[in-house]
């Protein structure tokens, strides 16, 4: 289904037979996985003895120059279909002769360390070193280590990191790269000790390349922890050690002040910055806008918006998102309609979060589908949580029909559900009562190796819930 959806998009393509031929073996044939390290690949289990159907149409597809764009495009949209981005990636390798590039690799790996297949990424790293198009870059260690964080695996993350002198990339790129993998997934007790830790760099062996860089990872790290009075403590000790704060640090901890409840001090360090003559930047100002909005009322922000080009910084995309929010917290619809409007005019393109924004405030489905069409034949992808927002929103209201209508867009924009879609689906399914319905996208859902939540009506509650219910 989801190359077939690429097959419609690309109706004009030297490689339409292509995808149509992917559509139609991938969807009748079972595959096989052989060891890796041998180099062999995924083939399909015919259903007929002594045939291959794969083979058939090899005369014509042999003759398309695959485009690496659109083998990454496609796994893409395989992100949360493992076996079939495997399955792909090793196809188009073994039975069109695409030879992957570092990029493919990476977003393989990428997809594979999602569902904890480390053991199979790393196969792939072994492949990369045998050639010089595909060879392991900082981006490979990068992705390593946002999955393995993202996991709980510091110990593997760190073990990576010590590998990566293999490939010649033990620098400090991939060192950055580590510290803000951790610090992002919330592991910054481990970073702030690897970083600043009496004996943790003795054990690890790691070279330490301590700059303000790697302190604002800290410092944002704890924002993501919400744990404010380490931040603050964090802030002083940047001082105590003498690390000379920029912009960025600044932006942080402005962002701090207004996510833990004190808007007003971000304000008022704001204020000191153009005091002291530091000239911020959009990113500054896009965190200043939403605390003042917050602190000081909408009408403070729009103000700073259009204050902002008088002191030579102009607006960004997430600049206009910001204001379109807080316009839309106060109810001010219209408000924020007319600066959406303003965009295009002033040659912005609204992005994804530009929609997600005004759909959080719309309260009628036809209004919000409208917007939704729109919003595509304008070009703007929905990603995956913009689809499950929009499901969870009919599905508060007790419209089972719009969440099939988003979910069948979803389909044939050939994205891969995840767990939070399915849930999504599966819970409005449940409210009206088609609990048959309901199992069967549950089963499918668990097939795909996503994590399925443990319901009574489905009978996959768990033992020990029951038995604390009886």
């Amino acid at each position: 289904m989801l190359l077939t959806s690429i097959s419609r998009r690309l109706q004009h393509s030297p490689i339409q037979n292509l995808f149509t031929f992917l559509s139609r073996s991938f969807s009748s044939h079972t595959f096989s996985r052989r060891n890796l390290n041998q180099d062999q690949v995924l083939e399909p289990k015919c259903s007929s003895p002594g045939t291959n159907p794969i083979q058939e149409p090899l005369a014509a597809i042999n003759s398309v120059d695959l485009d690496e764009n659109t083998v990454l495009e496609t796994l893409f949209l395989y992100t949360n279909d493992w076996q079939r981005a495997f399955e792909f990636f090793n196809w188009v390798r073994s039975d069109s002769g695409f030879q992957h590039r570092t990029d493919g690799y990476n977003r393989m790996i990428d997809i594979l360390g999602k569902f904890f297949e480390f053991d199979l990424a790393w196969d792939l790293i072994d492949q990369m070193r045998r050639n010089e198009h595909s060879f392991p870059n900082h981006t490979t260690f990068r992705v390593l280590f946002k999955r393995y964080a993202s996991a709980h695996l510091v110990q593997e993350a760190l073990m990576a990191y010590d590998k990566s002198k293999e490939f010649n990339l033990k620098d400090e790129i991939t060192f950055s790269h580590l510290i803000d993998a951790l610090c992002e997934y919330k592991h910054v007790v481990e970073a702030e000790e690897i970083c600043l830790g009496k004996t943790a760099n003795k054990e690890i062996d790691i070279e330490v390349y301590l700059n303000t860089k790697i302190y604002n990872m800290i410092l944002r790290g704890w924002l993501k922890m919400k744990w404010w009075s380490k931040c603050s403590g964090f802030w002083e000790e940047m001082d105590e050690r003498g690390v000379e704060k920029d912009l960025f640090s600044y932006s942080i901890y402005m962002d701090i002040q207004c996510k833990c409840g004190k808007p007003w001090k971000a304000v008022r360090m704001y204020k000191e910055m153009k005091k002291k003559g530091i000239k911020l930047d959009v990113v500054a100002y896009n965190t200043v806008i939403h605390a003042i909005g917050q602190s000081e009322g909408v009408d403070f922000a729009v103000r700073i918006f259009h204050e902002m080009a008088d002191f030579g910084c102009q607006p960004t995309v997430e600049t206009f998102n910001a204001v379109i929010k807080l316009l839309c917290q106060n109810g001010r619809l219209r408000e924020a309609h007319k600066l959406f409007a303003e965009m295009s005019k002033r040659g912005y393109t609204p992005d994804v979060v530009t929609y997600q924004s005004v759909f959080a405030y719309l309260e009628k489905p036809r209004q919000i589908i409208k917007l939704f069409d729109e919003m595509i034949a304008r070009g703007v992808r929905p990603r995956l949580d913009t689809y499950v927002m929009l499901m969870r929103k009919f599905e508060r209201w007790g419209f089972l029909r719009p969440v099939f209508v988003v979910w069948e867009k979803m389909e044939q924009h050939g994205l891969s559900p995840d767990n939070h879609a399915y849930n999504a689906l599966i819970d409005a399914l449940l409210q009206k009562g088609l609990t048959d319905m309901a199992k069967k996208y549950d089963e499918e859902m668990m097939a795909k190796g996503l994590s399925a939540r443990p319901r009574v009506e489905l009978g996959t509650q768990l033992d020990s819930l029951k038995s604390i219910s009886t």
